[in-house]
């Protein structure tokens, strides 16, 4: 692993989960009506601490892209998985709750399977798959199912569906963020001339902007620990696939480097949820009813 990019995908993590913090304590005051609608952005772009977590968000977006410039895929997003120490850190600081057992334990996972599945797997380079059926089967499968637990949430949406909602804007990430992979390269060889005519930047404003109506609106509807874990262990994984999937990324596939790669990702999902749960996350105030949600019958 080369420091540049260990130090690129660690700010990138730290910029996202100081951001997340900040957007949800005012996602949470919005009102209930403009749930998974454009509105919501507009009404929060009102309130200076969701600008300034949008700030630190669209920064770390920045980071990780650099950072998916100079190492693959498959290593970038178990770093970036990172960004809830950063929430959790936030989080403390606002609540004053201690870390512990939970929070050790989780710190202890996150921090072991990210180094498990990096060291045994040995991300490298390769060459990206030129089938474009192979792309639009992995991408189409991901939004597809994106779009499934959107549906699902808009039922469900004051229970389970800040979940489902994290999940599927995590899942948009991870294809984002392979994009953004592919972009960047398109740039490299090109300059502007060859991005602009590739799909590519046009899928990725596209993706940015739907992960972040889902992102803003699970943190609208539900706490802050029920939204961020999933988002979080969604990302990576939807990455690491695309990753492996189409842009060549190389991972070791003998026996042992399996089992310890499958070990690692499932530590790295212990310890997120284990984190996102921690007493120090903002509970937010689900189930409320505000003024703007009465209506007149």
């Amino acid at each position: 692993m080369s420091v540049p990019v260990l130090v690129l995908a660690m700010s990138a993590a730290c910029c996202l989960g100081f951001g997340f913090v900040l957007q949800q304590n005012a996602a949470q005051r919005a009102p209930l009506g403009d749930f998974l609608s454009p509105r919501l952005l507009l009404d929060l772009m009102k309130v200076p601490r969701w600008l300034g977590g949008m700030a630190l968000m669209v920064a770390g977006m920045g980071l990780g892209a650099a950072a998916l410039g100079h190492g693959e895929l498959s290593l970038v997003e178990p770093l970036l998985a990172t960004n809830l120490l950063f929430a959790l850190a936030l989080s403390r600081h606002q609540t004053r709750q201690p870390l512990g057992r939970q929070g050790w334990s989780g710190l202890a996972l996150l921090a072991g399977g990210v180094t498990a599945f990096v060291v045994a797997g040995e991300p490298s380079g390769g060459h990206a798959f030129t089938d474009p059926l192979r792309h639009w089967l992995i991408i189409g499968g991901m939004v597809g199912l994106a779009l499934l637990l959107t549906g699902c949430a808009r039922r469900t949406r004051l229970t389970v569906g800040p979940i489902l909602l994290a999940l599927a804007a995590g899942l948009l990430y991870g294809v984002q963020d392979a994009l953004t992979r592919v972009s960047g390269q398109r740039f490299a060889e090109g300059g502007f001339a060859e991005l602009l005519t590739g799909w590519q930047p046009y899928a990725v404003l596209a993706l940015g902007v739907t992960g972040l109506v889902l992102v803003q609106s699970a943190f609208e509807t539900g706490p802050l620990r029920m939204s961020l874990p999933a988002l979080t262990a969604a990302q990576p994984l939807a990455g690491i696939a695309c990753g492996v999937g189409f842009l060549g990324d190389r991972l070791r596939t003998d026996a042992g480097a399996l089992t310890w790669e499958a070990g690692g990702l499932a530590a790295i999902v212990g310890g997120i949820v284990l984190l996102g749960m921690h007493p120090a996350m903002p509970e937010g105030t689900v189930g409320r009813v505000r003024p703007a949600d009465v209506r007149v019958g």
